[in-house]
């Protein structure tokens, strides 16, 4: 029963996907999914009312931060991974394109520090270029058709500061063929344009979910150099 229901959630999902990028509103069904949840987190399929592990791996073996970084968190979700950076004293701000989860973020956390906004990735704040000491990307490219990615991409990479870090966390493929999606895995040419941006990768980790054994995905720590932000701003 558990996995038909999981089931049906994914294939509605990808109808709400697929149905926004014919409109020509790739990112539109966010805030169906969510609005249509009304509160049960049980219809968000991403959602774990927990930090991503492999976040929160990451963060356990980077500590300590220095105070007051500021980090953000790209599609926030349902707002655990921006609590657990400003648990560790990150000044945080996450957003969503979701009205509706950026609402359900401030119920859940109702005292945060975490800044919590409604913001589209395809046209970011002018105040957020290179301001960010820690960057946390979890499969929101990936959710976003071809057509934008580049695009997508390159707003990423604008967002790390000369010193900063991204932390990149995605599904991938090996070919440089047309994915079917949504998701649409990241190639090895899109990876690399995120070098091309300034940012040099220094750790790279595949791992498997239990749910999805043939599913590749990789976190990615990239950095950028402190004296290189000259590297994006001369693309």
């Amino acid at each position: 029963m558990f996995e038909q229901q999981k089931e049906n959630l994914q294939l509605h999902v990808k109808q709400l996907a697929t149905a926004a990028v014919q409109r020509s509103e790739p990112s539109a069904w966010f805030e169906v999914l969510y609005a249509e949840a009304q509160g049960d987190a049980a219809l968000i399929p991403w959602a774990k009312l927990a930090p991503h592990p492999y976040l929160q791996d990451w963060l356990t073996n980077h500590q300590p931060f220095t105070s007051k970084q500021k980090a953000l968190v790209i599609g926030c979700g349902l707002g655990d991974d921006a609590q657990a950076l400003a648990d560790l004293g990150f000044e945080v701000t996450a957003f969503d394109i979701s009205p509706s989860a950026i609402a359900w973020c401030r119920q859940r956390f109702p005292n945060s520090t975490v800044n919590y906004l409604v913001a589209d990735l395809l046209t970011i704040p002018s105040q957020w270029y290179l301001a960010f000491d820690f960057v946390f990307e979890c499969r929101n490219i990936q959710a976003l058709p071809l057509n934008v990615r580049s695009s997508v991409i390159s707003s990423v990479a604008s967002l790390v500061a000369p010193g900063g870090t991204l932390l990149l966390i995605t599904r991938v493929q090996d070919t440089e063929a047309e994915p079917s999606g949504p998701p649409w895995p990241l190639s090895d040419s899109e990876l690399k344009q995120l070098e091309s941006l300034g940012l040099q990768p220094v750790e790279k980790l595949p791992f498997l979910e239990s749910e999805q054994i043939n599913i590749k995905q990789v976190r990615i720590e990239y950095q950028r150099h402190k004296t290189k932000a000259q590297d994006f701003q001369a693309l």
